[in-house]
């Protein structure tokens, strides 16, 4: 239906109206709408929120994790830069004759991703998961040591 033939011409009617349209079932594949992977990947990424914080001398990130296993959570470097923390949290086994009256628990795949800064050391990284919040502690770089003047030693001729 258009609103605008029956005189209602806002933007945020045409908006609306531009919305429907993409949602048409044409048969057409919209080419650049996003990868079911990249959708996926987009919801881990937001429920997965995380407190970053940093220290003279390291970067450290917390994440609650309630109810996970070292097992179930993995924290890598990828690219040389970018630290990947992901994993899952899977639904509990039902037991005979009980029924779940509300289900309000987070569960399935969890994913954050975070550009390290240049100064990060990241052969020294360590992770803790304690009480169901895990902390990952990246030690930075010392800073370079400004360079001494060589002394070139002047040879007479």
């Amino acid at each position: 239906m258009d609103f605008r033939l029956m005189g209602l011409d806002s933007p945020l009617l045409n908006t609306l109206h531009q919305i429907m349209d993409l949602t048409d079932d044409s048969g057409e594949k919209n080419l650049n709408a996003p990868t079911r992977t990249y959708v996926r990947d987009a919801k881990a990424m937001a429920a997965t929120p995380a407190d970053v914080k940093e220290y003279p001398n390291s970067y450290v990130f917390v994440i609650d994790m309630p109810g996970l296993k070292s097992g179930d959570i993995k924290v890598q470097v990828e690219d040389d830069n970018v630290l990947l923390i992901c994993g899952e949290r899977k639904r509990e086994e039902e037991k005979e004759g009980a029924k779940y009256l509300r289900m309000e628990r987070r569960v399935g795949k969890f994913m954050r991703k975070f550009v390290l800064p240049e100064n990060a050391n990241t052969d020294a990284i360590s992770a803790v998961c304690q009480d169901g919040v895990l902390t990952v502690t990246v030690n930075k770089l010392p800073p370079p040591q400004p360079k001494k003047p060589k002394t070139i030693e002047v040879k007479i001729a």
